[in-house]
């Protein structure tokens, strides 16, 4: 490998040797920054071609040319372009002289020798002038008038561009020539802008106002053309003699037009761009330069045109063969440097071939032992890798596996919860067991407090796995507030607290999920009373602390928390080390996240005790991707009385015969002591049959009951697939199904409705509202019932026909062909439903009220009533087309059911 570089260090010196002895000659080490003022295109491509020609006589040096396009900032930029690039000498040819004073200034201070061209700026601090001296151009005019002056004249001048220097100095000098002449006016004056468009509507103003003059004196040849233009319109060119500056060589400028008597003469105007290099070249070279190099001018009319035009048109030639010249060197610059290249490419291609002869000796030497150790390491690397992927998926296992667990546990706990909590409210409610009165209460604290743990755990789990959902509702958070204080009310008069709530804006309303809140808020003040000493002090304040937040303060004077643990005690399982009562550790966790799914914020400061501090933002636009309630609700669900209504136990023998006016339930529990406890507290009501869940769809079934309970958790099937069973089943499926259950989340629930349950309620669970909740569903069986006994037929969509109104139809349609049939039976009519005869009975029962046989006989009677009125069969025919075997009999029952005899009905 020390060889391979040091091959390859070789060839690298060489190609870098090579590249000095055949490049350096051609290198450029200086760079010139050339800002242009806008012009003619003439007189710019004029100019360019001056400096590029005369710049490439330097080999060493490069030219940079940018064009302002007549804007001042433009220029500006330019400059300060330049300066950063670091260039060696800057050219500047200003558009306006004050403007760009600061900036060469800049360049100046940079270090940047800085040569003016063609126009001045304000200020000396500049290395260099160039340009032809404006004043003696503007004298040059001024003489030429005065030496074709026969008598007097009058004159209009045409400026150029007001605040540049050339423009100032060209009036200066033409004004000193013609002042001492009395006979001479200037009668108007035309400020343009160096455009012939400029000075077109002001000379034409100007002409209708004043009498014509003898002589037009234009700033530079583009206006002078634009005055000739005006001129010819009003058919004065032959009488108005025009003098321009500038005598550029070409078709549309100064010395064409003076040839074809459109100016009578023309000042020439050098460009300078061959000087403008040589100075630079000077000031490079370490040569001193003049502050001020004036470029010599002459007067060009008829008398002297065609030697100029000569002259222009040989130093163009010249120009030409310069560049030509210039065209080959370069070509035979290039062809050196391919052919320089290739030599270079070639030596590269042999060392590099060396260098691979020799790389490939060594690799032979050394790659059996690389391949060796590639062997070693890559057997290395499956095994770790092995192992680590064991170790993960173990990991993975065990930490799903103690997750599950502590949701399990969790879960089992509130079966047995249920059954304590039930039972104290039974004992706290008996008179007769006074003495019993501490102990319930040890009981119901105990079995609280293992209650809300449990809850933290679940609280906790969610939190982890991101499974909560907020549902923000519209709360006065005064009252909200208040009604968490009077659950602990009570205990502060117990322990002699000083316990306040105060409140700025009493009716400030937020939005809140009220569940979250009540955790938040009942945490909180749990600590404060936990913490918080005999004679202490605990207050809550309710401050409007912006336009944008509401602040809630739960300030104590207990033992408070060390300063330095503030931000700690909210980690998951953290306590304060000076707390030395026993706790989960997951309460303030709990209660940041839930402060934090608000988007609030809660910090804790201690001194003299502990002060919890919740931000809560107002309106609701930080919930705008949630669903929001709107709906005022006064009451909370408090976290310290989930047991909440009592309940007027009755000891009644478990075991009691059925009753004909009540509603059947079956139970389907596993838990033995939960499902006696229901029947026992539901024998008053209904007749309550149980199962453990083995046999829950064949007692379903055989007793076809009124209403099911069912828990989920159960042996051989859960209660989703009974409760699906079921409700797929034309037997039961009529029957409400109401599901009871340990799980509380949400995935729990909607599982179980598109099962098909009708209630979903969790446990521990309140009696009274279970109680409720069974009422409710039968009584909305009942509406079902009336519905399908007077609406059945009314309904035409099969977006609403249900598995009950299929049954029905295909009932009624059964019932119809089989009308004219004496001996149709319900016997005939179950074995077409394919049903045993006691579950059709009971079916029919549940939905219509009716026994079967009286339903068939009711479809009987309606047809034949319809018969009656609107066809012209006797009643015996109707009689016995409505499966009536004697006319008698049909009258009979025609008249219990309507009241009036079937002739009295056809009269």
């Amino acid at each position: 490998m020390k060889l391979i570089l040091k091959t390859t260090f070789y060839i690298f010196m060489i190609l870098i040797f090579l590249n000095s002895c055949t490049s350096g000659e051609f290198q450029q080490n200086y760079k010139i920054g050339f800002s242009q003022a806008m012009t003619t295109d003439n007189w710019r491509r004029e100019m360019n071609r001056a400096m590029e020609i005369e710049v490439s006589m330097y080999p060493d040096i490069g030219l940079e040319i940018r064009d302002s396009e007549n804007n001042i900032q433009l220029q500006i930029s330019q400059i300060e372009k330049f300066i950063e690039e670091g260039v060696n000498v800057l050219i500047v040819s200003p558009i306006q002289s004050i403007p760009l004073t600061p900036v060469i200034e800049k360049a100046m201070n940079a270090g940047i020798p800085t040569i003016i061209i063609d126009r001045k700026i304000s200020g000396s601090n500049f290395t260099a002038y160039l340009g032809a001296n404006n004043i003696e151009i503007g004298k040059n005019a001024g003489r030429y008038i005065i030496s074709h002056l026969k008598d007097s004249a009058n004159i209009l001048e045409i400026k150029g561009l007001e605040g540049s220097s050339p423009a100032y100095e060209r009036s200066q000098g033409f004004n000193e020539v013609l002042r001492p002449f009395n006979n001479i006016r200037i009668i108007g004056i035309v400020n343009g802008d160096w455009e012939k468009t400029s000075v077109k509507t002001q000379l034409n103003n100007l002409l209708d106002s004043i009498v014509p003059p003898n002589y037009i004196f234009a700033h530079n040849d583009r206006m002078a053309l634009g005055a000739w233009e005006v001129l010819k319109s009003r058919s004065l060119e032959d009488q108005i003699k025009i003098i321009g500056v500038d005598g550029l060589f070409g078709p549309n400028e100064g010395i064409q037009f003076v040839k074809d008597n459109l100016l009578a003469a023309t000042i020439l105007y050098p460009t300078g761009g061959t000087e403008a290099i040589k100075l630079a070249r000077q000031i490079l070279d370490g040569k001193s330069v003049s502050k001020t190099n004036i470029l010599s001018t002459v007067v060009i009319d008829s008398v002297n045109v065609d030697i100029m035009q000569n002259q222009f048109d040989k130093m163009n030639q010249q120009q030409n063969d310069i560049e030509q010249q210039q065209a080959i060197v370069r070509n035979q610059i290039k062809t050196f440097k391919n052919q320089n290249n290739l030599i270079k490419v070639m030596t590269f291609l042999l060392m590099l071939l060396l260098s691979l002869a020799i790389y490939s000796i060594y690799s032979v030497i050394i790659i059996k032992k690389s391949k060796r150790k590639l062997e070693l390491n890559n057997q290395k690397i499956t095994i770790q890798r092995n192992q680590i992927e064991n170790f993960a998926q173990k990991l993975k296992i065990s930490n799903e596996y103690k997750i599950n667990f502590f949701t399990a546990l969790s879960h089992e706990f509130k079966t047995p919860l249920t059954l304590i909590t039930s039972s104290i409210e039974s004992i706290a409610n008996n008179r007769n067991l006074k003495d019993f009165s501490f102990e319930t209460k040890l009981i119901s604290n105990n079995s609280k407090r293992l209650l809300r743990l449990i809850n933290e755990l679940l609280d906790f789990r969610k939190l982890e796995s991101n499974s909560f959902q907020i549902k923000p509702v519209r709360t006065n958070l005064h009252r909200f507030i208040e009604s968490i204080y009077k659950d602990f009310k009570t205990e502060a008069i117990k322990k002699s607290i000083e316990f306040e709530l105060r409140a700025v804006n009493p009716e400030l309303e937020i939005y809140i999920d009220r569940n979250m809140m009540d955790k938040v808020f009942f945490n909180l003040l749990s600590n404060a009373f936990k913490f918080t000493p005999n004679n202490g002090k605990i207050s809550i304040l309710i401050e409007d602390a912006s336009i944008e937040k509401v602040k809630v303060i739960i300030k104590d004077s207990g033992i408070g928390i060390p300063r330095e643990e503030n931000e700690k005690v909210f980690e998951p399982f953290i306590q304060a080390t000076n707390n030395i009562k026993s706790s989960s550790g997951l309460g303030l966790f709990i209660t940041k996240q839930f402060v934090e799914l608000h988007m609030g914020e809660i910090s804790v400061t201690s001194k003299q005790g502990s002060e919890f501090s919740i931000s809560l933002l107002k309106g609701k636009n930080h919930f705008k991707d949630l669903s929001i309630s709107e709906k005022m609700q006064d009451l909370h669900v408090s976290a310290s009385n989930h047991i909440i209504p009592d309940i007027d136990m009755q000891v009644d023998e478990l075991m009691c015969a059925e009753r004909e006016d009540a509603e059947t339930i079956l139970i389907i529990e596993d838990n033995d002591d939960l499902a006696l406890l229901l029947k026992r507290k539901l024998n008053n009501d209904f007749n309550v049959h149980i199962s453990d869940g083995t046999d829950g769809i064949e007692k379903a079934l055989e007793i076809i009951p009124d209403i099911i309970i069912c828990d989920i958790n159960l042996p051989e099937k859960s209660g989703f697939e009974i409760c699906t069973e079921l409700k797929a089943d034309l037997r039961t499926s009529h029957i409400p199904t109401l599901i009871l259950t340990a799980l509380s989340d949400e995935e729990s629930r909607i599982i179980a409705l598109k099962a098909g349950a009708d209630s979903f309620m969790t446990k521990p669970f309140n009696f009274e509202v279970l109680k409720q909740s069974l009422i409710s569903l039968l009584y909305n069986r009942e509406k079902l019932r009336y519905y399908y006994t007077n609406k059945i037929d009314q309904v035409k969509d099969e977006k609403f026909n249900n598995s009950e109104q299929v049954f029905l139809k295909k009932l009624n349609a059964i019932i119809a062909d089989n009308l004219k049939n004496p001996d149709f039976s319900v016997e005939e009519l179950a074995h077409q439903l394919n049903i045993s005869r006691v579950q059709l009975y009971r079916k029919v029962k549940a939905l219509i009220g009716l026994s079967i046989s009286e339903y068939i006989n009711s479809q009987r009677l309606s047809k034949a009533k319809s018969l009656l009125q609107d066809s012209t069969l006797n009643i015996s025919e109707i009689a016995y087309s409505v499966g009536y075997s004697s006319p008698g009999y049909f009258s009979t029952s025609f008249k219990n059911k309507y009241g009036i005899s079937p002739k009295s009905f056809k009269i």
